[in-house]
């Protein structure tokens, strides 16, 4: 006997495989229909669910928020030490992005760019949800004497994003041929290394 999926099954179901087709067809390919296809449902059914193209990009940005906000909370208390928060910050981003290749060809898709204001909008904030984040970390670290007291936290933070997004586009030109998170690990370390209180290491 076949079983109808509620309307939050149905939704949910689309957007995964919207959030799929994105990085195997690129945003800028992907169209209502190879998401019905995907899905199984003709591409009517998919607008009874989202009105427009437009309301369903929204709805893959709202699961990768999802995704991103319940890992950076879980990142967060995995320490009370704040070089510690900014590695589990950076390392369960650049997870996530694993789990979700889609991530990088959005932020530079047409889509994102030109076509739809709410989508940038919602990536905005997202990025700088997770710059004001690092830029905590960094003032408490400062606090504690670990890094360097002339570093504007806000810099810091936007170095820290800049790796991520550099190693990312490498990552993603490169065809996937590295293991993102070691080498992000690697970088990272040598990040952090530039940010720290050489002075207070040099009087103890």
């Amino acid at each position: 006997m076949l079983v109808r999926k509620s309307a939050n099954e149905r939704k949910s179901e689309i957007v995964t495989a919207m959030l799929r087709l994105a990085d195997e067809l690129g945003p800028d390919r992907l169209t209502t229909q190879s998401v019905a296809d995907a899905v199984g449902v003709t591409q009517p059914a998919i607008f009874r669910h989202f009105a427009t193209k437009q309301d369903l990009w929204l709805a893959v940005a709202e699961m990768i928020s999802d995704h991103l906000t319940t890992a950076w909370a879980e990142a967060l208390v995995s320490s009370d030490d704040p070089i510690s928060r900014i590695k589990a910050l950076i390392l369960v981003q650049l997870r996530q992005i694993e789990a979700m290749p889609a991530i990088p060809s959005i932020l530079f898709s047409r889509e994102l760019q030109v076509e739809n204001d709410s989508l940038r909008t919602s990536v905005q904030g997202l990025m700088t949800q997770l710059i004001g984040l690092l830029q905590t970390e960094l003032l408490a670290g400062q606090a504690a004497g670990v890094f360097n007291p002339a570093l504007s936290p806000k810099d810091g933070a936007l170095l820290l994003i800049s790796l991520v997004q550099g190693l990312t586009i490498r990552w993603t030109l490169g065809k996937r041929d590295f293991a993102l998170v070691p080498e992000g690990r690697r970088l990272l370390d040598a990040q952090l290394g530039l940010l720290r209180n050489t002075q207070a290491e040099v009087s103890q």
